[in-house]
């Protein structure tokens, strides 16, 4: 039998999937990284691979797809989450509804092999760019959505510019968290996403219990006026006394609490904000006179939320 000859193979590149360079031999070689570039170059690296394992590691330990759904439905039986699970806001005269951020992410956790959220890709004077994801390693399937944020606060006086580092990161987070909805809702099959949105229904019509409807109404309105929204502005957007609602209005007020809790929507989306009258010294027995009349002090304007 011929000797095998000896091959040396220290020039061999080690395998990246890059695009191949020509006189290489045919084997991908790593782009050499640019002078103080060598540390980003081994993130990517460790990302990519950090990705690969994950896949093989979802690939060997496939999702139970029964014994996922019975996680998602034992989760929507819990009332705290079925108060939070769907939101509501107005467009074009009517009411949309849809499943809420904290839904979203339970279905995702408990469907399993999952990887959701967002970065920030890039930034400058007075913006923030950043990629929201939802990946399935099992299937492969991928959603995404890039959008720019500009660094200012909507009020009711116009465009406030943020320069706070804090109040910018909860800007981000509070718009990235709506698109990460967005992406994760486009991986979860549809099915299984309306299934529970109509447990979390159910548990919400049995929360009430040996509890009044009227008292869990109260509650509902003490929550609002954590938000700057009084009971009057309530009771103008339902057209009666809170103590006539029936279950369907609280479970709207329910939607619409979470809505604006979360900032999916803004307290002028939904009622009317009472305005501050005009601060005129020489009109002081005008407003008097209107004070006398209304039998209550008039309501300053609450501050933005």
């Amino acid at each position: 039998m011929a000797q095998q000859a000896a091959f040396n193979y220290d020039n061999v590149q080690i395998f990246t999937g890059l695009p191949v360079p020509g006189g290489n031999g045919g084997l991908p070689q790593p782009t050499a990284p640019a002078g103080g570039h060598a540390l980003a170059s081994v993130d990517e690296f460790r990302a990519a691979a950090e990705v690969q394992a994950s896949m093989a590691i979802a690939k060997r330990y496939p999702r139970d797809e029964y014994a996922a759904y019975t996680r998602i439905m034992a989760a929507c039986k819990r009332q705290s989450l079925a108060e939070s699970a769907v939101y509501a806001y107005p467009r074009g005269g009517a009411t949309v509804t849809g499943p809420s951020i904290r839904l979203a992410e339970v279905l995702a956790n408990a469907w399993g092999n999952i990887d959701y959220g967002y970065r920030e890709i890039g930034s400058g004077p007075g913006y923030t760019d950043v990629e929201c994801y939802a990946f399935d390693k099992e299937s492969n399937s991928r959603a995404c959505r890039t959008f720019r944020v500009q660094h200012v606060r909507s009020t009711r006086q116009g465009g406030k510019g943020l320069t706070d580092p804090r109040d910018v990161y909860e800007l981000v987070a509070n718009q990235a968290s709506r698109r990460v909805r967005a992406c994760i809702l486009q991986i979860i099959p549809g099915d299984i996403t309306e299934a529970a949105v109509k447990a979390c229904e159910e548990t919400m019509q049995r929360a009430g219990g040996d509890v009044p409807l009227v008292d869990r109404v109260r509650k509902m309105a003490t929550a609002f006026q954590g938000l700057g929204i009084t009971t009057e502005m309530l009771e103008r957007r339902l057209g009666h006394k809170l103590d006539a609602a029936i279950e369907t209005e609280l479970a709207q007020l329910r939607r619409i609490y979470t809505a604006i809790k979360d900032g999916a929507a803004k307290r002028e989306d939904y009622f009317e904000l009472a305005t501050a009258l005009p601060d005129q010294s020489a009109d002081k027995p005008a407003r008097g006179a209107a004070q006398k009349h209304n039998g209550k002090a008039p309501v300053d304007q609450p501050a933005e939320v």
